[in-house]
């Protein structure tokens, strides 16, 4: 039999305990980057447990992009990108 991850634990309590729209709300509400407070409100809970919520949920992804001009310096420089 396998095991649940720590997520999905969290993930079937929030369902069992406050229903499948809300684990949806706070979902959605997390991807659009809403305030933990707004979130929060919505479902009833601290901002706090929206926090912890987020931390086991989800995983952050940063991207970072060059500036076109920074591009184009390194360009006219010879630089190439590293592949």
């Amino acid at each position: 039999m396998t095991r649940m991850s720590h997520s999905e634990k969290v993930a079937r309590n929030i369902v069992r305990t406050h229903g499948r729209t809300k684990l949806r709300r706070l979902i959605e509400g997390l991807q659009a980057q809403e305030s933990g407070q707004a979130i929060a409100d919505d479902l009833e809970v601290s901002r706090e447990r929206v926090r912890q919520w987020k931390n086991v949920l989800t995983r952050t992804v940063t991207s970072v992009t060059v500036e076109g001009d920074v591009s184009r310096v390194l360009r006219e420089a010879g630089v190439t990108r590293p592949e």
